[in-house]
């Protein structure tokens, strides 16, 4: 039988190792609760302090995300805005040209009311180079320099480049594209349109519509009056491209369709001899660019070609109209969709935050509660240190 003898020594370097384990324990768990982390250092726990930093590094880039993302509904919210008084200012517009078509006015009336129509021209057009807060054009489209469109002359041109950046899980665009916007309205009733050829000023008419699509040719052509000495009108249809006629000395009465190659519109007016209209396929022009053409109609002297610019600039603001409206749903969904990207990087942040706090915060009422028992552990080992300290063979023969 082997008897292993301990010494007191032995016991006290034991106790004393106790005591100091028991008051660093201590000094860990009153630091977490001064801090409110349980991991004060690396050392403390390496893979959850690891995991910690990973979800930090995560939460600063979705906190990045969310401002730029509050930066771009900024932007978006000021297109929309914008484009809400270039809709109001538009149909203001529209109202002076129907009231510019009243045959009771005279020349100096309609003076007044195309200048009306310039300042909103001129009104639209600040619009359409608004910037946000950062300074950039709201219809800037993919780049564009300080403002996208430039009057030279009486025409507008557009600056930027034209293209409408894409949305993405994390953003929206916060601006559009301003060529779409504005710079791309279609000319007469969007599939042809008629006009008066130079010299024209007594036969006008109406923007017509499409009879048979299968029919229509993309072909211009010319509608030639002639009256005879009776005063009866008879009027040739000519293809332009082909130089063929379509329809000859048909007979003329004002306010009676004309219709060929799948089209259809109607003319009123008493013609000159040697009248014409000109039928080309629709084209694309500004918003500016109607507006200028039905303010120079209306300043016009001669009745036929006010009621022809009013007819006409009446279906192309309409179009236009129909422009800025769909440009503002278009910001009306991106600021949807900026919602639901806010949304969801918010509930990604909260989950990243929660991954950080269960790796590195502690548990404040777990933490004290340790401390408590801590605290017990160490005086019943003070204790112990103590009757150790007692173990000598003097006092026990004393």
């Amino acid at each position: 039988m082997t008897i292993q003898r301990i010494s007191t020594p032995n016991l006290r370097e034991t106790a004393i190792q106790r005591l100091a384990e028991r008051q660093a324990q201590i000094a860990d768990l009153q630091e977490q609760v001064n801090t409110g982390k349980k991991i004060n250092r690396l050392s403390d726990d390496p893979l959850a302090a690891a995991q910690a930093e990973r979800a930090t590094t995560r939460v600063a880039r979705v906190e990045t995300q969310q401002r730029a993302l509050q930066a771009q509904t900024a932007s978006m919210t000021s297109v929309e805005s914008t484009l809400g008084d270039s809709v109001t200012a538009l149909q203001s517009f529209r109202s002076l040209l129907v009231q510019a078509g009243g045959g009771a006015l005279s020349a100096t009336d309609r003076q007044s009311i195309a200048q009306q129509m310039t300042a909103l021209r001129d009104q639209l057009l600040s619009y359409a180079n608004t910037t946000n807060a950062d300074g950039l054009p709201l219809f800037g489209g993919l780049g564009s320099t300080a403002r996208p469109f430039t009057d030279a002359g009486g025409t507008v041109s557009y600056q930027g480049v034209s293209g409408q950046a894409a949305a993405s899980d994390s953003s929206v665009p916060g601006v559009l594209d301003g060529f779409a916007t504005w710079m791309d309205v279609p000319t007469g009733n969007g599939v042809f349109e008629v006009n008066q050829a130079a010299g024209t000023t007594q036969v006008h008419t109406d923007t017509g519509q499409v009879l048979d699509p299968g029919a229509l040719t993309d072909h211009g052509y010319q509608v030639k009056f002639s009256v005879a000495t009776d005063g009866t009108a008879t009027y040739d249809v000519v293809d332009t491209n082909s130089q063929q006629a379509v329809v000859s000395g048909a007979a003329y009465k004002s306010g009676q369709a004309i219709s060929f190659g799948g089209m259809s519109f109607t003319a009123s007016g008493t013609p000159a001899n040697g009248d014409t209209l000109e039928v080309k396929p629709s084209g694309s022009q500004s918003v500016f660019a109607v507006m200028d053409q039905a303010i120079a109609g209306v300043r016009s002297a001669a009745s036929g070609q006010v009621t022809q610019a009013v007819s006409r600039g009446l279906a192309q603001v309409d179009s236009g109209l129909a422009k800025l409206s769909a440009a503002r749903s278009q910001a009306g969904e991106l600021l949807n969709r900026a919602d639901t990207i806010g949304d969801r990087l918010t509930t990604r942040s909260d989950q990243l935050e929660k991954v950080r706090a269960d790796a590195e915060d502690s548990d404040p009422v777990k933490v004290l509660s340790d401390i408590s028992s801590q605290q017990t552990m160490y005086s019943a080992a003070l204790g112990t240190y103590a009757q150790i300290q007692k173990l000598s063979l003097f006092n026990y023969i004393s």
